[in-house]
């Protein structure tokens, strides 16, 4: 089954637990607590991104540790690139229109 990558970042809690995660690795507890969200809510908010693929997670003592994981990301951006292309070309020429305003 593909996975909606936007349906899953749509969310506001996991876009925040990716930017938290992307200062460093954390256990479900640490992140529930910084996030001021349930434990039973940040479980259920990794396990969406983990099957997703935004993010991993290894056992350490009695902790499950998460962090972020690439991929994703990379596909994301790889799917972006030509809208990013597209954009850049249009203010490209919008610049180039300013500059001949300027000119005249």
């Amino acid at each position: 089954m593909a996975v909606d990558v936007f349906g899953v970042l749509a969310e506001p809690t996991r876009r925040r637990v990716l930017d938290r995660l992307r200062l460093s690795e954390s256990s479900v507890g640490e992140l529930a607590r910084t996030l001021d969200v349930s434990q039973p809510t940040m479980s259920k908010h990794l396990r969406v991104l983990r099957e997703a693929g935004f993010v991993s997670s290894r056992i350490v003592a009695q902790q499950r540790i998460y962090r972020i994981e690439a991929r994703q990301f990379r596909a994301l951006d790889d799917w972006l690139a030509p809208y990013r292309l597209l954009w850049n070309t249009h203010l490209d020429a919008l610049e180039r229109h300013l500059d001949n305003q300027e000119d005249r």
